[in-house]
């Protein structure tokens, strides 16, 4: 029976290589000359950012923002908490990284597979990822066009289809 797996999956090298790239355009930009803006890869998972002001740790997550979307990475993976304040009036946030599919969003996703009417598609939940089955390779690629067409809060890939 064929089947595909529905995931949210995040390619940390990307994450790790767009930081890097926001290092290398903090030392270089002039607005950011003075202000010891540092941005951070804490355990795969939190990104930690920390400016003189809060405009300035805006236009440090505006510049991630925009590495993450060169890199063709969801913005809809990033998480961010409330602006804080650090040591000497100075702004930090801590944006976590969504991954994996919860019970919540599996349910969205299940309700939008089954307003397409097809009788023949069985959506079910395992854990971090739905697994849609059918009896016919057409019924589970129109599943994935129209679920890649509709506005999902969370990033989704389509992994192990299977004829």
């Amino acid at each position: 029976m064929p089947s595909f797996d529905i995931v949210s999956k995040i390619n940390h090298q990307e994450v790790k290589n767009a930081i890097d790239q926001v290092k290398r355009e903090i030392l270089t930009r002039y607005d950011f000359k003075g202000t010891d803006s540092e941005i951070e890869l804490k355990n795969q998972n939190e990104i930690y950012i920390e400016s003189a002001t809060e405009e300035r740790l805006n236009a440090l997550y505006q510049v991630l923002q925009e590495k993450l979307i060169k890199r063709n990475i969801s913005l809809k993976i990033l998480d961010p908490k409330n602006v804080e304040e650090a040591s000497k009036a100075r702004a930090k946030q801590t944006i976590t990284l969504k991954s994996g599919v919860d019970k919540d969003n599996s349910k969205l996703i299940i309700s939008k597979i089954k307003e397409l009417e097809i009788k023949q598609l069985t959506p079910s939940y395992q854990s971090d990822l739905i697994r849609v089955s059918g009896k016919k390779r057409d019924d589970l690629q129109n599943a994935i066009s129209f679920l890649k067409a509709t506005e999902l809060p969370i990033h989704v890939d389509f992994e192990n289809f299977r004829d």
